[in-house]
């Protein structure tokens, strides 16, 4: 995983205390670090990341009021909300589910693009482009279609793992990221012809109608909560019969659900009835895990869709 996050309080001595705490935290004294963390927060009262770690110490001690709190000031003191306390406070129910703030996901995949395939591929067993190709390869055959694309789009492209997987049957990529440091990644690997560092929805609403024949997200839907907006804007630039081939992480309930490793998770139904409302046809809904997490599968979809 990248490195954690750390913005600056601007003054040195609530900084030492931060890092302090921190030693403090990776050892299990809680307690202690939380009173350094409280000490750095009195120094600077807009200290970010020492608020951000205090939530989290409170969250470990089981002090829930108490990491509300502090979760509550990090917001205050960073609305763009890089480190992720609103979604702390989702899991902690002190507030409802909602989209994934844009700036953390941004920071979160800036830090992690240096290592980002070694951590995925050998850390993780990260297979979901493989899935996806032998999904649309199917989905295809059952058809009696080919598998070639003159134009794909490939959301949440990362570091350029599904295009590889994909570009002997594709003409032409675009690539769309939030992160600019993945961006430059993917575009060391050649594969693309076009590369966008933009969220994926408003990514797509550039580009014109009809204009692509395939379109992949692989592990990229994980982090929308509502999977509406992207499918009706993936529809509409997808010609008539192109495919949508993406992979979600799963549960056995219903709807959407925030993971302990914030990441979206998205029951079945939920998938199939959104692909309906969308305007597609269900092509193909597996269960299959695109990555391990703690040496375990972590259960997921893989889904394709036909534009009719």
């Amino acid at each position: 995983m990248p490195a954690r996050l750390f913005l600056s309080s601007g003054d040195l001595v609530a900084d030492r205390r931060f890092e302090f705490a921190r030693d403090l935290q990776l050892k299990g004294d809680f307690a202690a670090a939380a009173d350094l963390l409280s000490q750095a927060t009195e120094l600077a009262p807009g200290f970010i990341s020492a608020w951000f770690t205090l939530g989290e110490i409170r969250e470990q001690l089981g002090e829930r009021d108490a990491a509300i709190a502090a979760f509550r000031k990090t917001l205050i003191a960073d609305p763009e909300d890089r480190h992720g306390a609103s979604l702390h406070l989702m899991l902690l129910g002190a507030e409802k589910l909602s989209a994934m703030p844009e700036a953390y996901v941004r920071a979160l995949f800036d830090q992690y693009a240096p290592k980002f395939e070694k951590a995925l591929v050998d850390d993780l067993g990260y297979r979901g482009p493989a899935l996806l190709f032998k999904a649309v390869l199917a989905a295809r055959q059952a058809v009696r279609k080919p598998a070639f694309f003159k134009r794909a789009i490939d959301l949440g492209c990362g570091t350029g793992l599904a295009a590889a997987a994909f570009a002997s049957e594709v003409d032409h990529f675009i690539g769309i990221d939030l992160s600019p440091r993945m961006i430059e990644r993917a575009r060391a690997t050649g594969l693309y012809a076009q590369l966008e560092a933009a969220d994926m929805v408003q990514g797509l609403r550039d580009k014109p109608d009809a204009s692509a024949d395939l379109v992949l997200a692989a592990d990229a839907m994980v982090y929308l909560s509502d999977l509406t907006p992207l499918l009706r804007e993936v529809k509409r630039v997808l010609v008539t019969g192109g495919l949508l081939a993406f992979t979600v992480e799963t549960h056995g309930g219903e709807g959407v659900l925030l993971g302990e490793g914030l990441r979206y998770a998205h029951s079945a139904c939920y998938v199939r009835s959104s692909i309906s409302d969308a305007g597609f046809a269900l092509a193909r809904c597996e269960d299959l895990s695109a990555r391990n997490e703690d040496n375990a599968p972590v259960p997921g979809l893989v889904v394709v869709a036909v534009k009719s």
